[in-house]
């Protein structure tokens, strides 16, 4: 029998998650979890493979707007539940499926896909590129000060119910996407992701707590969610605390929250994952050894629309570049494009057929284009070469970010 790809009908929701779920490892996840993805999933943008009546593949999009350099938010797919069942590998089925994808978000006018990857080695030959490294610390408190700014002593901090310190957390949130590229505005419900707290995800923790940091005048200006283990061995307490998010307005209440952590009684470290590669913790603390911090992978993107992408975003420095782009899944990116942009920022990107000046694959543009990983560092390892000398030095300083991209918690 053929394998037929549909768009996903509501009432077929239940199996296709089924066969997301058999993708990655059969285990099922909390019904918290089955509920607000349900919540969440957008029918008309998910595709499923069938086989019969059966589910063997899976891929959706969830629309987000997404803050570029500039702080600009642009439209964005954000590619999810992507799973292919171990019976119907090996057959093209997830090629079919981005196939479809990527020529329904071009369709959709949306410029930019990104992701995050179970499996980072299968996208980049779909043309996304690692844009954002996540990093992560695991602070031993025992050994380790903090030296914290002036002004820290003046934050006043409350432990709050998470739900109840929702909206707050979110007003923070909100403020700080568009200094950070990468950064997607929340769409409505997608708050609930963070107040998870099924007792599977707790890895034996403490169900999900809430500090928040605020001016004299009661304003919230951060926040930290965490879960503390308990633990204890012959010499006595040996506990540790988990950090899920932590978002502060200034650099006091940055501290201050960061000071609280690693200061809860009976603990011992403080671990913590998804930071962005800049995070200050590492200049708050007195040994950056024992943070024993590492990184890897997060954020993938993918240029839809080349043109589009590259007019969206603003740039650090003056540039005028002609690029040799290639992209043999999304070919209508191919050719020579000319990449202008003034002192303030603006851009301008269209075909041309002057001298190409830099050759590229549109994944490497996707690594580059939040100002992350250089062009540069791109070029050191061969991916992108310099066609007219000083072309690669002029565009990697004008693709280059102020900030590191954010590390997204998964979608």
């Amino acid at each position: 029998m053929a394998l037929e790809m549909r768009v996903l009908q509501p009432d077929e929701w239940d199996v296709w998650y089924d066969q997301l779920e058999l993708a990655f490892g059969g285990v099922p996840g909390s019904p918290q979890e089955r509920t607000l993805y349900e919540a969440l999933t957008e029918p008309e943008r998910s595709l499923g493979v069938w086989d019969g009546r059966t589910c063997v593949g899976s891929a959706g999009a969830f629309s987000f707007r997404l803050s570029v350099p500039g702080g600009v938010l642009v439209p964005a797919a954000g590619v999810t539940m992507v799973g292919v069942s171990p019976t119907h590998r090996r057959r093209g089925v997830l090629t079919s499926l981005m196939r479809r994808q990527l020529d329904d978000v071009r369709e959709g006018g949306e410029p930019l896909a990104v992701l995050t990857a179970s499996d980072p080695a299968i996208y980049g030959r779909f043309g996304y590129g690692t844009a954002a490294y996540d990093l992560g610390v695991d602070i031993d408190t025992s050994r380790v000060r903090l030296d914290v700014p002036p002004g820290t002593d003046e934050v006043r901090l409350r432990l709050v119910d998470p739900r109840e310190a929702l909206a707050d957390c979110e007003r923070v949130y909100a403020a700080l996407v568009p200094g950070r590229p990468g950064m997607p505005a929340r769409q409505p419900g997608w708050e609930r992701q963070a107040l998870l707290d099924p007792p599977a995800m707790r890895g034996g923790g403490s169900p999900l707590k809430c500090v928040v940091a605020e001016r004299a005048d009661g304003e919230v200006v951060g926040y930290a969610r965490y879960r503390v283990k308990a633990d204890w061995d012959w010499t006595g307490a040996d506990g540790g605390v988990d950090v899920g998010d932590l978002d502060a307005l200034d650099p006091a209440a940055y501290a201050a929250l960061w000071r609280y952590l690693c200061g809860i009684d009976l603990t011992w470290s403080v671990r913590a994952r998804k930071r962005p590669v800049d995070d200050a913790v590492l200049h708050l603390v007195s040994d950056v050894r024992r943070a024993r911090a590492r990184v890897r992978d997060s954020l993938h993107v993918r240029l839809v629309d080349l043109a589009a992408a590259l007019e969206a975003r603003t740039y650090g420095a003056a540039l005028d570049v002609v690029l040799e782009v290639s992209d043999a899944f999304c070919p209508w990116n191919e050719g020579r494009w000319r990449l202008t942009a003034d002192a303030k920022g603006g851009a301008r990107c269209a075909r041309t057929g002057e001298p190409a000046e830099l050759a590229l694959s549109t994944r490497e543009l996707g690594s580059a284009y939040l100002g992350g990983p250089t062009l540069a560092s791109l070029a050191a390892a061969g991916r992108v070469r310099e066609l007219r000398p000083g072309a690669l030095a002029a565009a990697s300083r004008a693709f280059a970010g102020d900030v590191a991209p954010w590390l997204p918690h998964g979608f």
